[in-house]
């Protein structure tokens, strides 16, 4: 509320203040708020010049009616605004509202489990169907996801998965699919359950990230979702989970900082969904 503030009143006052400028002060003594009449029966003001409490009284106006004008048009650009871009020497990030399922001409970055579970159902080791991952394998139900593996001589990982030692892959790793991008994220433990990431694992998870689209992007943007909003859970933290809006701004600082970014004109896109307490308006430039 003190940022909406404080900039309605400066946009107000650079506007009123180049019509001051530029705006004949005769033109506010055209408007007539108090009378001289008024001024001589009032024994206070009786030696007070009319013409000029008009024109003092008709910038005020002015100044208000702007006042008001670039609130009201601040309040819709908020609401409305649904991308913002930060750009950089050598990158170019634009977040933006949507479905990232829907989005066309785009790389995009669907994050599976680190075993690639292709199972979509209300088991503790299946896939929720809500989720992103969950929407593309029922809109895509002859994936084949270990031909996709070995035609991209995808390398496991040395270690392997907590459930039921599958093979597992890397957080961050990518497996292509045409213009989508099969990404390992979430661990499993024992029992199937897609376990919470330290800020570490999450912050490595991002680096190799950033290197696989650097070699996959093609010449296209990418989009890509937060990733982890809702669910993820960090050591250290009481278990509790980060905000989307947290998250966010971790993938912008990781992507800031490492050397593998998608070459311009082409950029990364981070796809948000709108949620309580969460704006791109809030986002940390």
């Amino acid at each position: 509320m003190i940022e909406f503030f404080k900039k309605s009143v400066a946009w107000a006052f650079a506007i009123v203040t180049g019509i001051f400028t530029f705006v004949p002060e005769s033109c506010f003594g055209n408007f007539i708020w108090i009378s001289q009449n008024f001024l001589e029966q009032c024994k206070w003001f009786s030696e007070l010049n009319a013409q000029d409490i008009n024109i003092i009284i008709s910038r005020l106006m002015c100044f208000f009616a702007i006042w008001i004008a670039t609130s009201i048009i601040y309040v819709l650009f908020r609401i409305l605004h649904c991308w913002t871009t930060i750009h950089g020497d050598n990158y170019s990030i634009r977040v933006e509202y949507g479905n990232i399922l829907k989005k066309k001409k785009c790389k995009r970055v669907i994050n599976f489990d680190e075993c690639f579970t292709t199972q979509v159902g209300d088991k503790i080791a299946d896939i929720n169907p809500n989720s992103i991952c969950g929407q593309y394998l029922t809109s895509h139900p002859n994936l084949n996801i270990q031909k996709l593996i070995d035609d991209a001589n995808t390398t496991p990982a040395r270690s392997k998965s907590h459930y039921q030692k599958k093979t597992r892959y890397d957080s961050g790793t990518i497996v292509p699919n045409g213009d989508d991008l099969l990404m390992a994220f979430v661990k499993l433990d024992s029992n199937g359950k897609g376990r919470f990431f330290s800020r570490d694992e999450y912050l490595q998870c991002l680096d190799l990230l950033w290197r696989e689209l650097e070699n996959n992007y093609n010449e296209k943007d990418v989009c890509v979702p937060i990733l982890g909003a809702g669910t993820t859970s960090f050591d250290g933290d009481s278990g509790a989970s980060i905000s989307q809006q947290d998250l966010l701004d971790m993938m912008i600082l990781s992507y800031k900082l490492s050397s593998h970014k998608i070459k311009a004109p082409h950029k990364l896109r981070i796809v948000c969904k709108k949620n309580a307490g969460f704006s791109i308006n809030k986002i940390k430039k």
